[in-house]
């Protein structure tokens, strides 16, 4: 009998410590976005409900259960780009299968960005560039114009020149070619991008959003570098963080030594 009350004392403490847990996880969520307002603001009609029942405002009390009633499905409406949101991360996160193209590629992957990088932070040229990785982004591909080229620095600085045709928008990158150029991107909702930030940086950070690619923002006022990752923000990349950066997720099984890296070797040997 006390092992039965232990065990049954012990699961009410996990399904309470699994709920903090789910609660905890939805306000880490939607913490910076207009989404943790609209919480507020059922919490407030929430607590306008209990303190109507208790002092016995019956009528206030009734149009707060009809509110509380529809608010299921209003909820969905309203958090439907969150929740999609919410799902694909899930999604993400059960797939243990990683698209890989073949180690050549992939240095040449890093070896274009980082020429093309290194030119236009200097002369201020700002660029938007996103690498597709797991997240299928179609939807987002058939908003450019259709490139399909070999990935190589020269092409990817071209493309940002301004007054050309293709600089506004984005690049995007799929297996080892350059997909598309002047695509359109989501653009991010949240509070917690700098106000200083512009149009590229707020694509950027909302593909990430939505998606598990990886971006890359050249800022066309600072010519400072960024990357956006799963709705983080890096901002003032350096050379070395920025390659050490696309080793880490291009190259994970590579020694981080750095004399293993193909890029120290070449500025060795300069």
């Amino acid at each position: 009998m006390l092992s039965y009350f232990t065990m049954n004392n012990l699961m009410h403490v996990v399904d309470i410590a699994i709920i903090w847990f789910l609660l905890y996880k939805i306000i880490q969520f939607v913490e910076g976005t207009r989404a943790l307002q609209i919480l507020f603001g059922v919490g407030a009609v929430i607590l306008v409900k209990v303190v109507s029942w208790y002092l016995g405002l019956t009528t206030l009390s009734w149009v707060m259960d009809q509110l509380i009633t529809w608010a299921p499905i209003a909820l969905v409406v309203i958090f439907q780009q969150e929740i999609r949101r919410g799902l694909e991360s899930l999604g993400r996160r059960l797939i243990v299968r990683r698209t890989r193209i073949d180690n050549a590629a992939e240095h040449q992957l890093i070896k274009s960005l980082d020429s093309s990088l290194q030119y236009m932070s200097k002369r201020r040229i700002g660029a938007l560039i996103t690498i597709q990785r797991d997240t299928n982004l179609d939807e987002y591909i058939k908003t450019g114009i259709k490139l399909d080229a070999y990935i190589t620095g020269q092409l990817l600085i071209n493309t940002f020149i301004p007054n050309t045709p293709l600089h506004d928008g984005a690049v995007i990158i799929r297996k080892d070619r350059i997909a598309v150029a002047a695509a359109y991107l989501p653009l991010s909702e949240s509070t917690r991008i700098p106000k200083e930030l512009g149009t590229r940086h707020r694509a950027a950070v909302g593909i990430s959003e939505s998606s598990d690619a990886i971006t890359v923002v050249v800022s066309e006022e600072t010519g400072e570098i960024s990357i956006t990752q799963s709705g983080d923000l890096l901002r003032q990349m350096d050379q070395e963080s920025y390659l050490n950066f696309f080793e880490r997720q291009f190259l994970p099984d590579k020694a981080e030594t750095p004399k293993n890296r193909w890029w120290h070797r070449r500025r060795v040997e300069k």
